[in-house]
Formats: C-alpha cells, structure tokens, sequence
C-alpha cells in the first residue's frame, strides 16, 4: 500500500534522516586504510543509539529467516553492490567502499547510502562514483508532483547509458515511512510504465547502483552480500526524500 505523509510525520522522518546523515559523515571521516569494518558499524551504532534512534538494518530478516542482518550498516567493498557484512576485514588503499545506513526515530525511517574510494580512484573510478551521485541528484530532481515514477526512472537511466554503465536491476528504490521498505518500487531503469503519479506527501528512497561492467548481480552465501556477475566495481547512492508541492525535498541531508 502506498501511503503519503502528513508534513507532521515527514518532520519525524526528517529526524531519523538527519542521523542517518550524520553517521554517513563520521563513517566517511573514519574511513582509512586499516580500519576494520567491524569497528565502522561500532562507531555507526554508538552514533544511532547515542541519538535517541534505532539500527534499521539490524535484524532484519532477509533471504534466510535464519539469518537476519547482524550488523547497523552495511559496507560493501568493489565489486560487492550492497549488503556486505562488517567484520573483521580490513579497509585498504584501493578500494571502492559503500556505506547504506539506516535508523528510525519514532517509527519513522531514515535511510541512505554513499560510496567512497580509498585513495585517489583511478578515472574511470571516479567516473563511476561520480555518475552514480549524480544520478541519484537527477532522480531526486524528477520527483516533482505530476511526474510518475518513471520520471524518475529515466532521470537515473539517463545518467549511465551515456558513459556505458551497468544499471542494477535486481535491487531497486522504494517507499519509506513507518517501514524501510514500502511501496511503490522506483527502477533506476525505463520500465516503459508510467508508475504511480507523484503526489505531494509521497516519501521515496531513491538509489541508483551502477557498475562498470554489466547489470548482473548475485547474492553470496552468506545470504546478504550482493556482489556483481561479472567482478566489475559497483557503487551506490541513496538519498530519502519526500514529494512536495514545493519540489523535493531531502530528509537524509546533513
């Protein structure tokens, strides 16, 4: 079911967003060669809790009811999309590093995501990272009442296809509000359906994840990690926003 916020409940995910952002920005500051993942989650969690909020990610169930998520965020590394597991791997120099977190603060979600390179990203590198936030930009910039959601779509699409790059299907945007996840789904690919009508009061995740290679990815064995077919690096941008009759309006900003 879609459901659209009252300017009341999109100031309570406002909240959630802000610490949301806040952990992006002390991850990104700690993110050095030698730390371990583990202790980014650490400082990610001590952050959430500190703030009066709830982990989103921790807990919550996935492919395997046996195996919820362990940690509060997620840290994939170069060819991994999302999901990846921390623990006690070690940051190097070299690496392509993305970051989704999550947290909720009076039932209400935040979420968003960013990717990092260790070092100084060769070209190419740095032309994926950057592609893919400027994507993710042109998305939220399409989420004006009276678009649909393949305004959106195509704003993301058109980002990649002239650069070559890989669009992530398997993995898409979504609603958010009192759930992480809620309808309606929003590609980062033309459907060639219109979708839902944007409204203001409608609340969106909006994260392209693009690759240098191709669109297909798989899901490793430890149930979370979503890594790409091929071995290409991928990266990853995500922002929560909310419609408004004032244009969108990001709740994941710092």
């Amino acid at each position: 079911m879609v459901t659209r916020k009252s300017k009341a409940e999109i100031e309570r995910m406002r909240r959630a967003g802000r610490v949301v952002a806040e952990v992006l920005s002390l991850i990104e500051r700690e993110l050095t060669p030698g730390v371990s993942t583990a202790h980014l989650d650490q400082i990610a969690e001590s952050h959430i809790l500190a703030s009066g909020a709830t982990p989103s990610f921790k807990g919550y169930p996935g492919l395997n009811p046996n195996r919820p998520f362990p940690a509060s965020i997620c840290i994939s590394i170069d060819d991994e999309i999302v999901h990846g597991i921390p623990g006690d791997r070690i940051i190097r120099e070299g690496q392509v590093v993305s970051i989704d977190a999550g947290a909720i603060v009076d039932g209400w979600h935040g979420d968003a995501a960013r990717t990092f390179f260790v070092g100084t990203p060769p070209p190419d590198v740095a032309a994926l990272i950057d592609a893919t936030r400027a994507a993710m930009e042109a998305g939220i910039a399409a989420a004006i009442p009276g678009n649909h959601i393949e305004d959106i779509s195509a704003a993301v699409e058109d980002v990649a296809r002239p650069l070559g790059l890989g669009v992530i299907r398997q993995f898409v945007g979504h609603g958010i509000g009192t759930q992480m996840h809620e309808e309606p789904q929003v590609p980062n690919y033309r459907t060639g359906r219109k979708g839902r009508k944007l409204e203001a009061g409608l609340c969106l995740a909006i994260e392209p994840m693009f690759t240098l290679g191709g669109y297909q990815a798989h899901v490793l064995p430890d149930d979370w990690t979503v890594s790409t077919a091929d071995g290409s690096l991928a990266a990853h941008f995500e922002d929560s926003i909310a419609v408004t009759d004032d244009g969108p309006r990001v709740l994941t900003a710092v």
